[in-house]
This record gives C-alpha cells, sequence and structure tokens, in this order.
C-alpha cells in the first residue's frame, strides 16, 4: 500500500492487462498456428483461458479481440485436424 500525499492508504487494485494483451498475440499466433492442428488447439485455448481472466482489466478491448480470434482460430484448427483424419483415414482405406 502506498501513502497518498495527505495522509491516507491508497489500495493498488490488480488490473491484469498483462493477460489481456497475451490473449491478443496468442490470437494473432492462431492465425498461423492453425496449420499444425495440435498447435492450434493448444495456442488459441490458452489464449481463450487469457482472454476470460483479461476481461477484468482496463484493456478490456484487447481481451475481446484476443477472445474472437483464439474462437475463430480453435474452430479452424479442430475442422483442420479432423479433416486431415478423413483424409488420412481414407487414404488408408484405398490402398
Amino acid at each position: 500500500m502506498n501513502e497518498n500525499s495527505n495522509g491516507t492508504e491508497q489500495i493498488k487494485l490488480h488490473d491484469p492487462t498483462s493477460k489481456a494483451t497475451t490473449a491478443l498475440v496468442l490470437g494473432l499466433v492462431g492465425i498461423v498456428a492453425w496449420l499444425i492442428p495440435i498447435v492450434g488447439v493448444i495456442v488459441t485455448g490458452i489464449g481463450i483461458s487469457m482472454a476470460t481472466s483479461g476481461m477484468k482489466s482496463s484493456k478490456r478491448g484487447k481481451a475481446i479481440a484476443g477472445l474472437v480470434l483464439c474462437i475463430i482460430f480453435l474452430v479452424i484448427s479442430i475442422l483442420n485436424w479432423v479433416f486431415s483424419a478423413f483424409i488420412n483415414v481414407n487414404a488408408l482405406l484405398n490402398q
């Protein structure tokens, strides 16, 4: 706690701005990470977790942008994973 100039104590509130920024960065990384589905799922999953924590910060806009990007690229990563599995199974059956 810090003392104010009038002698009263000032309480510092927790502001998770770093989590909001991390969510945005992970959302941007997700733009490329979806190409390797397991990496895309992990990166965007962590990004969604950070974004939900970052919603309570003063940088709420960054958290929302990161959340939107992470959700979009999580869906794309999962679709890429399913499509790749389908192609591989289909190739094995046609040998």
